[in-house]
């Protein structure tokens, strides 16, 4: 039962860590274009070899 006094706070801890990194990745505009790079790689000009 004492370990529950431990993992508790972890796991919201945790939890509060995962939704602030989301919140700001949302902030920082990451999800903005989606479609953009897909569609870059279908229409590129140049079909060169990698060589």
């Amino acid at each position: 039962m004492t370990d529950y006094y431990y993992l508790i706070p972890i796991a919201i801890a945790l939890g509060l860590t995962g939704l602030l990194a989301f919140i700001w990745s949302l902030g920082s505009g990451q999800y903005e274009d989606l479609d953009g790079a897909a569609e870059r790689i279908l229409h590129q000009e140049t079909d060169e070899p990698l060589s």
